[in-house]
Order: C-alpha cells, then sequence, then structure tokens
C-alpha cells in the first residue's frame, strides 16, 4: 500500500480540489482514461447483441472465451502479426491487466525474475509479485529507446521473461523493428545458453494509437517465445468493459502446456470468464479503432504549447502520454508546484524515471489550454532547460 500508484493517488487529490474549486477550475492530466468515444460500430454491434434473443446469452462460457470470439480475433491477429494463429492461441481477458496477471502466474515460479525497461507501468512490480515473481528494473536509453546492452547484462539463471510496453505508458515511446530483432536475438542467445526459453512478453493496448506513420513492429513475428497482452481499453476507448486478450506464438516449445496454464490461471484467480456482452461485441470489431488523428491533434497541441514556454521532452511516437523534464530535480515537487495551479500530473518518479513527470493528453482541449496556462506560471523564475 505504501508503494501503490502514483497515478490514483494524483487522480484522487485532483478528485479533491475539483470539490473545493469546482471541476471547471481543475485541469486533470493524471489517469489515462480516454475521452475519445468509441467508433460508431461499437454502438450498432452492442445493441444488435442486447437485443438478440439467444439461449444461455449471459451464461458461463468456455474459460478461454467464446470459440467465435477467439476465431475472431486469431484471423485478425494472424493477418496483422504474419503468424498462423488459431484461436487456440487466443485467451480472452478481463482487460490487459488480467492478461498479464493470468499469463505472468503461468509462467513464473517462485524467485523468477522478470526484466522491464524503464520508465515502466508501475503495477506491472505488483503484478510480477502477485506470482511470486521479482522485478529486475533496466533503464533505456535517454529517447527512451532500449538499451539493449543493460538487458543483455540483465538476463540471469533466474530470467523468466522480459516484459516491455511499446507503445510505452509513460513515455509514448515505440520500439522500433532494429530494437525488437535485437532484443529478439539476445534472447534467442541467452535461452540457448540457459539451457531453456526466455518469454519476451508485450503489453499493447496502444498499439492502434500511433503518430506520423509509425507501425508498431510485430514480437509473434520475431521471436518464438513470444506472448502478447492487450485489450480494447484504449484503441475503442472501452476501459470500464475490462475486456482484453492473450496472444500466444504458435511455435512457442510447449505451447499447448502454456495455453492450458493461462486458461486455469484465468480461472482460479478469480477473472473466470471476460464480460460475455463485451465478448459478443469485440468479435465483430477487430481492425476497428477510434479516431486516432484527434490524439495527434492534442499531442501537437501540447507539445507545441510546452516547447514555446521552455519545457523539454521527446515528442511521443504513440499512446496517449507526455514524459516531460522537470525543471526542478526534485519531480515530486514540481507536480507539487502544478498542484498549486490546480494542474494535475504524476511525477516520473512513480514509473521509475525521477526527474520527469507525466502528462495525460486523454482530455478536451480547453483543459489543455488552459492547463498551458498552469505550466506557464509553474515555470516563471526557474533556469531554462538545456
Amino acid at each position: 500500500m505504501s508503494q501503490s500508484s502514483w497515478i490514483r493517488k494524483m487522480f484522487e487529490e485532483g478528485d479533491n480540489l475539483k470539490k473545493q474549486y469546482g471541476a471547471e477550475n481543475v485541469f486533470d492530466l493524471s489517469l489515462g482514461n480516454p475521452n475519445v468515444e468509441p467508433p460508431a460500430r461499437f454502438q450498432e454491434l452492442l445493441q444488435q447483441v442486447v437485443q438478440e434473443a439467444s439461449p444461455n446469452k449471459h451464461g458461463y462460457m468456455p474459460n478461454a472465451g467464446y470459440v467465435e470470439t477467439r476465431r475472431a480475433l486469431a484471423d485478425y491477429l494472424g493477418r496483422l502479426h504474419g503468424v498462423a494463429l488459431t484461436h487456440n492461441q487466443v485467451i480472452i481477458t478481463c482487460g490487459a491487466g488480467g492478461a498479464l496477471n493470468v499469463i505472468l502466474k503461468t509462467l513464473l515460479d517462485e524467485g523468477d525474475e522478470v526484466i522491464v525497461p524503464t520508465p515502466y507501468f508501475v503495477e506491472y512490480r505488483f503484478y510480477v509479485d502477485n506470482a511470486g515473481g521479482v522485478t529486475k528494473l533496466v533503464k533505456t536509453k535517454d529517447d527512451f529507446s532500449l538499451d539493449l546492452g543493460a538487458i543483455a547484462a540483465a538476463i540471469t539463471e533466474k530470467t523468466k521473461v522480459v516484459l516491455i510496453n511499446s507503445p510505452n505508458n509513460p513515455t509514448g515511446k515505440v520500439y522500433d523493428a532494429a530494437a525488437i530483432k535485437g532484443l529478439a536475438d539476445i534472447l534467442r542467445e541467452k535461452s540457448a545458453a540457459l539451457g531453456r526459453e526466455i518469454f519476451l512478453l508485450s503489453d499493447e493496448p496502444y498499439r492502434d494509437i500511433v503518430y506520423d506513420g509509425i507501425e508498431v513492429p510485430s514480437i509473434l513475428a520475431a521471436y518464438r517465445h513470444s506472448i502478447i497482452a492487450s485489450s480494447y481499453s484504449k484503441s475503442l476507448s472501452l476501459p470500464g468493459e475490462r475486456i482484453g486478450y492473450l496472444a500466444m506464438n504458435p511455435e512457442m516449445t510447449e505451447a499447448a502446456t502454456v495455453l492450458d496454464g493461462a486458461i486455469l490461471c484465468n480461472r482460479i484467480l478469480g477473472f473466470v470468464n471476460a464480460p460475455a456482452l463485451m465478448q459478443r461485441v469485440v468479435a465483430g470489431l477487430q481492425g476497428n479503432h477510434v479516431d486516432v488523428e484527434v490524439y495527434q491533434r492534442k499531442r501537437d497541441l501540447l507539445c507545441a504549447g510546452l516547447s514555446s514556454l521552455g519545457y523539454r521532452f521527446p515528442k511521443p511516437e504513440g499512446a496517449f502520454y507526455l514524459f516531460v523534464r522537470s525543471p526542478l530535480k526534485d519531480d515530486v515537487a514540481f507536480v507539487n508546484t502544478l498542484l498549486r495551479e490546480r494542474v494535475i500530473t504524476v511525477p516520473g518518479s512513480g514509473f521509475g524515471g525521477p526527474g520527469y513527470f507525466r502528462i495525460a493528453y486523454c482530455v478536451d482541449d480547453r483543459t489543455i489550454l488552459k492547463a498551458l496556462e498552469g505550466f506557464a506560471r509553474a515555470r516563471e523564475g526557474l533556469p531554462a532547460q538545456e
């Protein structure tokens, strides 16, 4: 509890300020809660599924999820990644968080290590801990790209999983094809030396939210022992519906055993099944996503404003977060300065990135514009950044 998420702490701080000053006078950039509406097709399919008369409509289903949903997802992912997937390599889960907990519980023995590049989504540590594992943090480069040498040096006889997140929360970085190929080469070499597999696990809920023509390379195509955890929370703006999935490389050693273990863990961890209605709806939404241009416009609006005020940051390539260098060495102190301007952000220390702070720009334009006024006042009297 003492190490719980800074994201939620700041979100709750924002709620307190809203009660004190009114919601319209508080500019909350703390939580990655999508503000772009789901595609129109979602509403059509939802109405259709609700109105259909079918037996056992709200009953239990196979623990891996409805076969028709898994088949639709496998067909889509197979085309996207250029890998021959069937429904037998897919499990429908309660969001990406559920997917990660399920697969880590499946793969990890007590004391196994999971390598995580930083900055990172802080709850990964708790997911690994839930499964008896040990999180081993490895810094990325200054531009937040993977430091392959550091990852290779961090691998030990206890390493079981390397967990990446691209597009990344909190930085918006997309790990390019060269980085994924290099990582796959390292994992093949290290696995051979250890005499067992090291798994590559990619958390990809932001895969469809990328900018400037950038593409997210496939880990399934790059590495045999690879697994994707994802959800429709961001791509379809459905975070509260808790619908996601696991997709496993069919060429993985003991793929059937890993799949069976994940199906069992999907049940015994208490998820049992992903929501029935949402499973039926997303089956018909493969390849659909929200209007990404809306997020790109918000990114550009925010980046231009902050840059003109002297803030420094790598421009995000995907997701809807900006990871900004703090004008003060103490990022928590600067976030508190912003709080006094009623601008709610999250200190980078909470993501393993001290000296930075995170902005979630999945908000209305007015919030961004009014927040920029607070960012300007917070920087007054502080030295320029290099």
